[in-house]
């Protein structure tokens, strides 16, 4: 609103009567009530003539104030808005142009809104300046008008939210590609370009990164390379780091004939060529071009300015992300071994997928080596922690490893030097270094240890020794879906007790059987721990349909193949010729490479696409993924689910263990009651043997037959000659009731004596309580009488 405030004149107001001649400034100024000012930035001092001073609520007459008088009665949020303009200004040479509302002396009411127009006068040195130019009172519009009038309250708000959504955006951008869609994307208030390019530099040419919107661009366009001194707006932008403003194509054709004709074709009215500026350095132009006129006005280029900051350090950020992640995945590269070899007989699949976070380099690693007995090394491990320290011990143990394979040494020659050479590299002192922290700094000592799997395979039998330092068990996939993870003895992760001991645990593979080795990152991404990743995991693998050559698909309702048996058991393949070099895997691994891509999406692909575990820290961690599948033809696989275990006199708490192994070989059974009849009977046998005997106890389970017609058949064998017998214990006695326990649950069952030792079997026939024709009778196969009764069940 305008005042009714009594004005005083300055000059004469009235006329001349000579109308050839000009009236005084002053008097004009007077007549259409504008002030003049001068703001001096060296003295910190503001003049004011008689107007201007009456319009910034001072007293009416002329006068030199100071810089923080002035400020007082500028309203907060306008004085931060001129200071902007200012700068642009200042650094650009145009017009300061602005609304300012005045405030009274308390700053609690507004008195009236002014215009300010101001020339920015440089001085020498270029770090001091003046500000020369008019007040003149406007009026603000009424609430609803559409007003694209510059600093009004609406134009105001819609800027500033404008900007937030776009500093919102382009930070969230992780590459060059989406930073450029972002700003395509940004509607501008007020005024939007509808074409835009960001040009780089490259030595001494002028390159273009991107662009959107000009149709036409291409590599071989004079525009997309020239060099830096062409009269072409960007080159002069990143020649001078100052901004180009064209309104209209008679004002590019003008200032830049020669570029012109290039840039007529687009068929546009109005560019603007700014700089872009990090950490005062000009790195690019971004060039934004409207199909309408546009006058560019203080605040719209304001807004530009804004936005080409913004985007400077986006497109920085990006660049930096784009050189580690192509750094990162440089020396995963070199580091990870490619899977060229053909094996004969087996096929293999890996995947490596580096933590979401930091540099994205870990520890975790696998390897496929040849041994000089024409047998493979498989090796899945993890290097504790997701930095480059991990990635660099990674490397040397991977070397290390690899050294101790081919040399010849067994699974557990090889983890045992490996842990003596991983505890002397991290705990010796680093020669050489410029560190020179002490260990109480927590930075000069860094021990790190390692989880390791080692896998010795022999592609012709399918016989696999594994020797496990800390890692995750293997699990076997039959050839029917039943998914079994493998007890496997092992020691400490390699790097803690350098005299560690690492048993080898012997199974076999059979044909159409698939063996997955992995790093607890694809068990515990997602938040879950070993329990639940491993459920996860198990429901996957089970759900799978195997569609793979070479016996390797989904098998009838029989059942699947043995995870464990004797070596002689196994057909070897046709063509088998040892291990030799090949350049393309074979067809037959399409369906194992799914699998591999299967189990990776589905606990790292999008948070929508997994199951969250139970656990409140869900921060990711390196995904190492190694599968092994036994091929050959349909007609070589056994028609069994078979499994096999050992469990040690020093080990008695992996009878639980076998129950749930047990468990989960009969997870498709009809019968629930004699899931549970077949548990307690193998726990009765295996805790027989482990108290009675001085040997270890081996569980051998098999399934054989059509699905509700099948048999379970259990055997547990031990060293010992002595065979059980019957007993009819009390009441309160504490053991004896094994037997009776077989009588009354198992179909069939019975003892049989063996070179060394005896296995005691018992049957179970689903479906039905009753054995088939032909069956043993129960108790036959070994003869129950005197036996010693310490041998009793």
């Amino acid at each position: 609103m305008r005042t009714d405030e009594p004005r005083e004149q300055v000059g004469d107001a009235s006329l001349p009567p000579d109308r050839d001649s000009l009236p005084p400034v002053s008097a004009v100024l007077s007549v259409i009530a504008t002030g003049l000012w001068r703001w001096d930035n060296a003295t910190g001092t503001v003049t004011l003539d008689a107007e201007a001073a009456r319009l910034l609520g001072l007293a009416p007459h002329a006068q030199t104030t100071t810089e923080a008088g002035v400020r007082s009665r500028f309203h907060p949020v306008d004085w931060n808005e001129i200071h902007g303009i200012v700068q642009l200004a200042v650094a650009e040479g145009t017009l300061a142009e602005a609304r300012l509302r005045i405030m009274d002396e308390q700053g609690r009411r507004v008195l009236r809104t002014v215009r300010s127009r101001t020339k920015p006068i440089v001085h020498e040195g270029g770090s001091t300046y003046e500000l020369l130019g008019t007040l003149q009172e406007v009026s603000e519009p009424s609430p609803g008008s559409a007003a694209r009038s510059p600093v009004t309250g609406d134009w105001r708000r819609s800027r500033e939210a404008f900007l937030l959504d776009a500093g919102r955006a382009l930070a969230e951008a992780r590459s060059t590609k989406e930073v450029l869609r972002v700003a395509a994307g940004l509607s501008m208030p007020g005024f939007s370009p509808d074409g835009l390019a960001v040009f780089g530099a490259k030595a001494d040419r002028l390159t273009l990164v991107g662009h959107h919107g000009h149709h036409g661009y291409g590599h071989d366009d004079p525009l997309a390379s020239m060099p830096l001194d062409t009269d072409y707006p960007a080159a002069e932008v990143l020649r001078t780091g100052r901004a180009v403003y064209l309104s209209s194509p008679a004002d590019y054709r003008r200032r830049y004939p020669t570029a012109w004709p290039l840039a007529s074709r687009f068929e546009r009215q109005s560019w603007a060529f700014l700089p872009l500026i990090v950490a005062g350095r000009t790195m690019g132009a971004w060039m934004a071009a409207f199909t309408y006129p546009v006058s560019f006005t203080p605040d719209e280029r304001s807004v530009l300015t804004t936005v080409a900051r913004m985007l400077a350090q986006a497109l920085s950020r990006a660049g930096v992300a784009e050189s580690e992640r192509e750094l990162t995945e440089g020396l995963q590269r070199s580091m990870l071994p490619v899977l060229g070899p053909e094996i004969p007989g087996m096929s293999v699949a890996a995947r490596y997928v580096p933590t979401g976070g930091g540099l994205q380099v870990g520890g975790d690693w696998y390897d496929v080596i040849p041994l000089p007995s024409g047998r493979i090394a498989f090796v899945i491990g993890d290097v504790q922690g997701h930095d480059v320290r991990a990635a660099g011990l990674m490397g040397q143990l991977r070397i290390a490893l690899r050294a101790y394979a081919s040399e010849g040494h067994r699974p557990d020659a090889v983890l045992s030097r490996a842990t003596r050479f991983l505890s002397g590299i991290t705990d010796g002192i680093a020669y050489g270094s410029t560190d020179t922290r002490d260990d109480h700094g927590g930075a000069a000592a860094d021990p790190r240890f390692a989880t390791c799997l080692y896998v010795e395979a022999d592609p012709a039998t399918g016989v696999l020794e594994i020797a496990r330092a800390g890692h995750p068990e293997p699990v076997i996939r039959m050839s029917d879906g039943t998914v079994l993870q493998r007890p496997i003895a092992g020691g400490l992760p390699l790097g803690i007790d350098p005299d560690a001991d690492y048993p080898t645990t012997r199974l076999v593979l059979d044909t159409g059987e698939t063996m997955l080795i992995c790093t607890d990152g694809l068990i515990e991404t997602g938040g879950h721990d070993l329990e639940t990743g491993w459920r996860r995991i198990r429901g996957i693998l089970e759900q799978y349909e195997d569609g793979g050559a070479g016996g390797a698909g989904a098998a009838g309702a029989a059942g699947g193949t043995g995870a464990a048996g004797a070596e002689g058991d196994a057909v070897e393949p046709e063509g088998h010729e040892g291990f030799g070099a090949y350049e393309a895997p074979p067809t037959g691994d399409d369906s194992l490479e799914v699998l591999a891509d299967t189990l990776v999406q589905a606990v790292h692909g999008p948070s929508s696409h997994h199951t969250t575990g139970p656990l409140a820290d869900r921060r990711e961690d390196d995904i190492a993924v190694l599968l092994l599948r036994r091929t050959g033809r349909p007609d070589q696989r056994a028609h069994a689910r078979r499994t096999m275990l050992t469990i040690a006199q020093a080990e008695p708490e992996r009878v639980a263990g076998a129950r749930q192994h047990l468990r989960d070989l009969l997870h498709d059974w009809s019968d629930a009651d004699q899931v549970d009849s077949a548990v307690l009977l193998v726990s009765e046998m295996i805790t027989n043997v482990l108290v009675h005997t001085d040997g270890d106890a081996l569980l051998v389970a098999e399934v054989t037959g059509e699905v509700r017609a099948r048999r379970l058949r259990v055997e547990v064998a031990d060293g010992s000659d002595d065979l059980p017998h019957k007993r009819h214990p009390g009441e309160l006695a504490s053991s004896g009731r094994g037997l009776v326990l077989m009588e009354l649950l198992a179909g069939q069952w019975g003892v049989d004596p063996r070179g060394e030792g005896k296995s005691i079997w018992f049957e179970l026939y689903e479906g039905s309580g009753d054995s088939p024709a032909g069956a043993p009778e129960a108790g036959a196969g070994g003869d129950l009488g005197g036996a010693d009764p310490d041998a009793a069940l």
